[in-house]
């Protein structure tokens, strides 16, 4: 498939995970990619990889809560291939701790890359989308739907981004823009190296939240951005898709 033949996409979060995965999918659909990351060792690999496959890419430094260098990214990404067709927000982190011990310090910074990041990518990057009329797929989680111990601001961002989603949808639905998102589980990415039992924990407590079959790899959860993202979706708004192996059902 090409379904990206002449886009330009620009993944957040592409160092690692399903970010990654996210960026050498649409660049084998020939896709034009922008990799951002607060990994620049992880996008420079990034891009090496996408120019292995034969398309073109740009490894760009960013923290997305950062909003100076979200502008800078946006900008840059624009400068260099001409126009904006798809924005995918996966940078995420988490931290787990039981809620009475959670310090404000890790629930403001869990807020600021996973909510905060995917407004500011959003919004610096809506005037160039709306020019081409494309779209967003944000990174949501079966944690903003089920109920996941221990992630009180893991769970509070991602729901967040949720309502975000659907807020943007329909806004700018008359624009042209669609709005979209997952919420990946089950997933094995980098992310779930920062997640550990607090001290105390009821392991019982975590059934909700695994599936009932074999974690996956993170191109299962890019195969779905790649479909939202892409035309097959057009009819496709203000949606979430899980992809979560069924854990939620």
């Amino acid at each position: 498939m090409r379904r990206f033949e002449d886009k330009v996409v620009l993944v957040t979060g592409a160092g690692s995970g399903i970010g990654r995965a996210t960026a050498l999918r649409v660049a084998g659909e020939g896709a034009r990619v922008a990799c951002a990351d607060v990994n620049l060792e992880g996008v420079l690999e990034a891009a090496r990889e996408i120019e292995a496959l034969g398309s073109e890419s740009l490894a760009l430094e960013c923290d997305v809560s950062d909003r100076a260098a979200v502008r800078a990214t946006v900008d840059k990404s624009v400068a260099r291939f001409g126009r904006l067709d798809v924005l995918c927000n996966v940078a995420g982190i988490l931290r787990s701790q039981h809620t009475h011990e959670l310090e404000l310090e890790n629930w403001n910074r869990v807020l600021a890359v996973n909510l905060t990041g995917t407004f500011l990518m959003c919004q610096a990057a809506l005037p160039h989308l709306l020019k081409t009329r494309g779209n967003i797929v944000n990174m949501s989680s079966t944690a903003a739907l089920g109920s996941h111990p221990w992630m009180a601001a893991y769970a509070a961002s991602k729901g967040g981004v949720l309502s975000f989603t659907r807020a943007l949808s329909v806004e700018y639905v008359k624009q042209g823009l669609r709005v979209n998102a997952i919420c990946p589980g089950g997933i094995k990415t980098p992310i779930h190296g920062q997640f550990s039992l607090p001290e105390g924990a009821d392991v019982e407590l975590l059934k909700g939240a695994i599936p009932f079959v074999p974690y996956v790899g993170p191109e299962y959860a890019a195969s779905v951005v790649a479909f939202l993202a892409s035309d097959d979706a057009r009819y496709i708004n203000g949606a979430e898709i899980r992809v979560d192996g069924g854990a939620l059902s």
